[in-house]
């Protein structure tokens, strides 16, 4: 017998994606209703259903009620989880999206790219680019705004002298494409029309992405882009509290706009972002950065960095390492034994059978996708990174990891692609850089927070990264594909040549990574893109 009356089934299909089965999705419209009956669903011996008619129909207030109570009262901060929220922002710098994306947990980010979208475009007149409030405020408005003009007028001016030279370099009936039969043949033999049309879209996708990667160093890091978010409310809510208590202008404005914008969805789980408490964190993650400020003033005295691009500074010994994995290994079937026996063991076993045991599992891998078991998140990197800051922003994209970063500077030198010098570009491209300098070292002196702004992609950017193994598997293995940029590739391949140095066998789980190099990085990427899109059609 059903547990529903008609009537009340009748109300139920509107909310529930069914009425009488044990599986179900809750489609009812409000997010703050989806949320709270997750919550009250945990504290109640009723079906989710039951508790749906008998609370929540008769009162449109109940959810919000219930996390009125629930997380002001009790601080349940764990039911502001279930309450999600997509938002898009549009026109932010590309300093503002990189401290939004510093989020790693609760967070998922589609952020406007820079391979596949060309920022020579205008709106009424102006390129697009953040007119910093504090620096046009200032007596500094005017260079600003000529070393920001300069980059965008070089920028765009050589997009087609750039397409043109990759076209002459890298000709398309020098590529291979299938024909109609399946079969790789060069351009020249393709004979169908239809043939021809779907080689030509893949060689100009191919070709755009490839000038606009090797151009992207003259932007400045005020550029304007767009970004997507979607992502729980707890999450949404340290991320306002983060903005609110950020030093530049644009960052807390964006924290007010989108603390209004997500009242609107989920108003219950991010409250407390700007209240009391709110108000508190913030107090507390400023004396934070200035206590920091502090002490670096006090113990680190002022060097020029190194011309680096990526060193190994810690790692465990290979014996220690392989135990550790090799004992999370046999962790699970041990029979009720603690880690702390199994490891006991573990340091028996000769230097030959660890490599054995370690190869055994690296055999089993079949493809990228196949990752390495948890065992392997036992042993960890720390990787200190100079590179430049167009390839930061795919780097920063990995979350699963710890990343400190510093301030956007002028100090530590720029990358020129050899393009740009065959080109004969060399000249604009170096004048960009000076002239960012130049105005950056002014900036600076009186706002070094806003001084970022003017920075060029191409300037060479510290950071460093600690990361298991597992986790470099799959960051080394991605960002060695084919297709990625050539900037992150070599940088990938080098993180990989040396946690391979460090730890010989353990280094063999990284089992797909690409250290070849590429003229064309897109092309064999576009082609799948392009089989996809016909199957799609037919």
């Amino acid at each position: 017998m059903s547990e529903f009356s008609s009537s009340e089934k009748e109300i139920l299909s509107k909310h529930f994606s069914n009425v009488e089965d044990s599986v179900f999705a809750i489609i009812t419209p409000r997010q703050v209703d989806r949320g709270a009956l997750m919550s009250r669903y945990s504290r109640s011996d009723k079906s989710m259903r039951k508790i749906f008619l008998d609370e929540f129909i008769q009162n449109e207030n109940r959810g919000e009620e219930f996390y009125n109570r629930v997380l002001l009262e009790y601080g349940d901060d764990s039911v502001a989880e279930l309450g999600e929220a997509q938002i898009a922002i549009e026109g932010l710098s590309n300093i503002a999206v990189k401290k939004i994306e510093d989020r790693r947990i609760g967070l998922s980010y589609l952020e406007k790219s820079s391979r596949y979208v060309t920022w020579d475009k205008k709106i009424n007149g102006q390129y697009k680019f953040f007119r910093e409030p504090d620096i046009m405020n200032s007596k500094y408005a005017e260079i600003y705004l000529e070393s920001c003009n300069f980059d965008f007028e070089i920028y765009s001016r050589n997009i087609q002298p750039m397409i043109s030279y990759i076209q002459e370099r890298e000709p398309i009936n020098n590529q291979k494409f299938k024909n109609n039969a399946g079969e790789e043949v060069s351009f020249t033999r393709l004979s169908s029309e239809d043939d021809i049309k779907s080689a030509t879209r893949i060689y100009n996708a191919t070709i755009k992405a490839k000038a606009l990667d090797i151009l992207r160093g003259i932007l400045p890091a005020s550029t304007l882009t767009n970004v997507g978010i979607t992502g729980n409310g707890r999450a949404f809510e340290y991320l306002l509290t983060i903005l609110h208590s950020s030093a530049l202008e644009e960052e807390r404005t964006l924290a007010s706009k989108m603390h209004q914008e997500l009242d609107t969805t989920i108003k219950s789980f991010v409250r407390r972002a700007d209240d009391k408490y709110g108000k508190a964190l913030q107090k507390y993650l400023i004396e934070l950065k200035t206590t920091a400020i502090n002490l670096n003033k006090k113990h680190i005295k002022p060097k020029k960095s190194n011309n680096f691009l990526v060193n190994l500074v810690d790692f465990e010994s290979v014996k220690k390492a392989e135990e550790k994995i090799i004992s999370a290994i046999l962790y699970e079937q041990a029979q009720g034994m603690p880690y702390n026996d199994i490891l006991g063991q573990v340091k028996k076993i000769g230097p030959t059978t660890r490599k054995k045991i370690i190869q055994s599992f690296t055999n089993l891998r079949q493809n990228r996708r196949h990752r390495p078991s948890r065992a392997f998140e036992m042993t960890e990197y720390t990787f200190d990174f100079l590179t430049n800051f167009g390839m930061f922003r795919d780097f920063h994209r990995h979350r699963v990891l710890t990343l400190e970063r510093q301030l956007l500077t002028t100090n530590h030198g720029f990358c020129i692609p050899d393009e740009i010098i065959s080109l004969g570009i060399k000249k604009d491209f170096e004048d960009c850089m000076y002239k960012s300098k130049q105005v950056f070292d002014i900036i600076h002196q009186k706002m070094p927070e806003q001084a970022q702004y003017v920075v060029n992609f191409a300037y060479n950017y510290p950071f460093f990264m600690r990361l298991n193994l597992r986790e470099a598997t799959h960051l080394i293995e991605l960002r060695t594909v084919p297709q990625g940029h050539p900037d992150y590739r070599k940088v990938a391949q080098n993180m990989f040549k040396l946690i391979k140095k460090a730890h010989p066998s353990l280094g063999g789980i990284i089992k797909f990574v690409d250290l070849k190099e590429y003229k064309l990085e897109r092309l064999e990427a576009e082609k799948k893109i392009e089989e996809k899109r016909k199957k799609l059609e037919n």
